[in-house]
């Protein structure tokens, strides 16, 4: 009897170390994946830029002073800048957005525009996504910097 006891113990011990694993696996998947969505939206925001490189400074976000109207342009044609107001308006809508965007408090996301010192040196965008995932106290960032000969029409 006392050896049946024991080995209970054991086991319910090795059931307790396996569900502690099966937690860390969740929730380390859970980061990976918060992570691969802040991933693709750098990179959606930075293939808008290249297809759309005589915006320039239309891209930088702090010269909105808020978020960017939508402009409709799938439907109407736009000027560049308008291209990239329309383009700053559907990414910031769909990091935020409850359905394929990224959860929790803190989301945000950004995009610096810095001119080129001069004739033949690329511009230089910073982009940036912010979230902040469950269970934690601090944000998290992905970021990148594209770099972008400008176009001369």
């Amino acid at each position: 009897m006392v050896e049946v006891l024991v080995a209970l113990v054991v086991m319910s011990v090795g059931m307790l170390g396996i569900a502690g694993l099966y937690v860390a696996s969740v929730k380390s998947n859970r980061s990976a994946l918060l992570r691969t969505q802040a991933v693709n939206f750098v990179n959606d925001m930075s293939d808008r830029i290249r297809a759309n490189g005589s915006a320039r400074a239309a891209y930088d976000l702090a010269s909105y002073g808020g978020t960017p109207a939508a402009r409709s342009c799938t439907s109407t044609v736009c000027t560049s800048a308008q291209l990239a107001e329309d383009d700053l308006q559907r990414w910031i809508a769909g990091i935020t957005s409850p359905i394929g965007g990224l959860p929790g408090a803190g989301v945000a996301g950004n995009v610096v525009y810095t001119a080129a010192a001069s004739g033949g040196f690329p511009d230089r965008y910073t982009i940036s996504v912010q979230w902040r995932e469950a269970g934690d106290t601090a944000d998290s960032t992905y970021t990148t910097n594209l770099l972008l000969i400008p176009v001369t029409p």
